[in-house]
């Protein structure tokens, strides 16, 4: 603790005393019950990196008690290809300086690995020279997660903003070849447009004001129907579905909707329904309790698998990758010169949340 404050808070901040800091024999006592009452992990340390105390908040945060690890260095809590911070951290201390809220990853008892922030002072002597270090943990697991979810909440909302340009792009150039005047022209893109609207809405989690989420079904062919619709020109199915329609569960639904919304964009941007004589079947059966839909695009332009060298995965494919462990599915593809084919294989009772269809 530095020399200038009765305590410091979880937090590394000095607290303001409300009289005068206590003195006599009852001012250790005070200050030690203060920090093994503490929330937060607040160890001490020497110069050596010897752990020299440990309270009730490190023993709750790592699962070592004070007896197993008193004496020992405080390496073992660092995981391996963490151990180059703690040499840096003990030069920036015997230069008197103080480490605050650095975040960091630290080993407990179980192997397990925990997200922290460590606020670490120098401890002086009455001399006022440095002897040791005291560190203050705070487990910011939780926060880490939080902001990842954010991030990944944001990148989602960017893909999809980009996504939707690019499909309503799509849908101009759709209305606008099929229209003779600017009436005919306004009137169809106003309706590929609301259809859109909807196929997007499918993609999003029930959001309500209560706190129970609304149950909404419905079917694979009713879902694909409605994603499609936008596309869709004349009396000419463009996407034709065949074989076993089954009910989507709540549960899936959003799920399913997002990873089927991406086949349709990549169909818009690059496959069967960049052209205007593209096509899409889609195909489903039932064998052993697994789903076996084939989504196969033909009338396009020529098709290649992706160049591995390109660079790293874009946000679709890594949306793809989450998506396909939600549902708990395979998604093989073929690249064939007349178009794609898509296979996904699902677990029925993940789909609508039954044993038996």
């Amino acid at each position: 603790m530095s020399s200038n404050s009765c305590v410091e808070a979880s937090r590394g901040e000095a607290v303001p005393p409300v009289g005068d800091c206590p003195e006599g024999p009852d001012a250790g006592a005070l200050l030690a019950a203060i920090v093994e009452s503490s929330d937060d992990a607040i160890v001490s340390k020497s110069l050596q990196g010897i752990i020299t105390s440990w309270n009730q908040g490190a023993q709750r945060l790592f699962g070592y008690s004070a007896d197993e690890v008193i004496g020992k260095p405080v390496t073992i809590l660092i995981p391996t290809d963490r151990l180059d911070e703690e040499p840096a951290i003990l030069a920036r201390l015997q230069a008197g300086e103080r480490v605050d809220h650095f975040e960091t990853i630290r080993r407990r008892k179980d192997g397990t690995l925990l997200d922290i922030s460590l606020t670490v002072s120098p401890i002086r002597n009455t001399q006022g020279k440095i002897v040791g270090a005291s560190k203050i943990a705070r487990d910011i697991t939780e926060r880490k997660r939080h902001a990842e979810q954010q991030s990944l909440l944001l990148r989602e909302m960017h893909h999809r903003v980009k996504n939707l340009f690019a499909l309503a792009g799509g849908l101009v150039t759709l209305a606008a070849k099929n229209a003779e005047t600017p009436s005919e022209l306004a009137h169809g893109l106003r309706e590929r447009l609301n259809a859109l609207a909807k196929a997007h809405e499918i993609t999003l989690p029930n959001l309500q004001m209560d706190s129970v989420p609304a149950q909404h079904t419905t079917t694979l062919f009713r879902l694909l129907q409605t994603l499609t619709a936008p596309y869709q020109e004349g009396a000419r199915p463009r996407c034709v579905m065949s074989g076993l329609d089954v009910e989507i569960s709540a549960g899936s639904l959003t799920s399913l909707s997002l990873l089927l919304h991406e086949f349709m964009t990549n169909a818009v941007k690059y496959g069967a329904f960049s052209a205007d004589t593209g096509d899409i079947s889609v195909e489903s059966e039932l064998h052993s309790g697994t789903l076996h839909l084939t989504w196969r695009e033909s009338g396009g332009p020529p098709v290649s698998p992706p160049d591995a060298e390109l660079g790293t995965q874009g946000f679709g494919s890594r949306l793809e990758t989450v998506l396909r462990t939600n549902l708990k599915c395979q998604i093989m593809r073929e690249w064939h010169r007349e178009g794609i084919v898509i296979r996904a294989l699902f677990p029925i009772a993940v789909i609508n949340d039954i044993n038996t269809i």
